[in-house]
C-alpha cells in the first residue's frame, strides 16, 4: 500500500465520530435539496454546527468561519423556502429561477476580489492553511449558498467548481472523509443540476400563462 493509502487508513481509524455525523448530515442535506425539501435545512444546520469545531481543529479558519455563515443560511433558507411565491400560489413556494449573465459577471468579481483580499490577510496574519484556496471555497460557497436560498437554477454548476477544489484542500488537511463526501459532492450536483433545469422547465408553461 502506498503512502497516501496508509494515511487514509490512519486517518479512517482515528477519524472522530464527529466527523462521520457531519458527512451523514451533509449528504442527507443534498439529497433533500435535489428533492426541493424544506427538511434539507435542518439538516445543514447540524452539519455545519459540528463542522464549525472540526474545521477550526485543523487550520481551516475561512472554512470554520463559513460554517457559521451557514448556521445563518440555514435558517435563512428554510424562511424562504416557506415564503409564499408571488407566482406559485397554489403550492406556496419559491420557484426556480436563473440570473442574468450581468448578476453571474457580478457574483463571480465579488467572489475574485473577496478571495484576494481575505487571502493576503490570512497569509500575512494568520496560521490559516493554504489561505487563498481556503479564502475561494468560502467566498465561493457564501455566494452559491445564496443562491441555493433563492433557488437560483445555476447554483450546481458553481458548486461543481467549488466542491472539485475543496477536494484538494481537505485532503491536505487529512480530512479523508470529508474530501470523499466532496467527491461524492461533485457527482450528485450534476444530478441536482439537471433535476432542478427539468422543474425550471415545467414551470415555464405555469408561469407565461
Amino acid at each position: 500500500m502506498d503512502e497516501l493509502g496508509l494515511n487514509v487508513v490512519g486517518a479512517w481509524q482515528l477519524m472522530s465520530g464527529w466527523e462521520l455525523l457531519a458527512v451523514i448530515l451533509a449528504l442527507a442535506y443534498l439529497m433533500l435539496a435535489m428533492m426541493e425539501r424544506i427538511e434539507c435545512w435542518y439538516a445543514a444546520l447540524l452539519s455545519t454546527a459540528i463542522y464549525i469545531f472540526i474545521f477550526w481543529d485543523v487550520d481551516l479558519l475561512m472554512e470554520s468561519v463559513l460554517q457559521i455563515y451557514y448556521l445563518l443560511m440555514a435558517v435563512y433558507g428554510w424562511l424562504q423556502w416557506r415564503k409564499q411565491s408571488t407566482v406559485d400560489t397554489q403550492t406556496a413556494k419559491i420557484l426556480i429561477h436563473r440570473w442574468s449573465l450581468q448578476q453571474h459577471c457580478l457574483a463571480l468579481l465579488t467572489v475574485a476580489v473577496l478571495t484576494a483580499v481575505s487571502g493576503y490577510l490570512l497569509q500575512h496574519n494568520s496560521s490559516a492553511a493554504l489561505p487563498y484556496v481556503d479564502s475561494f471555497t468560502t467566498w465561493g460557497a457564501v455566494i452559491t449558498t445564496y443562491m441555493v436560498a433563492k433557488k437560483v437554477l445555476e447554483n450546481w454548476l458553481y458548486w461543481i467548481v467549488i466542491d472539485s477544489v475543496s477536494v484538494f484542500l481537505y485532503i491536505d488537511r487529512e480530512l479523508y472523509l470529508t474530501a470523499l463526501l466532496f467527491v461524492t459532492y461533485v457527482v450528485l450536483v450534476f444530478f441536482g443540476y439537471y433535476k432542478w433545469r427539468t422543474i425550471y422547465q415545467h414551470q415555464q408553461p405555469q408561469i407565461s400563462g
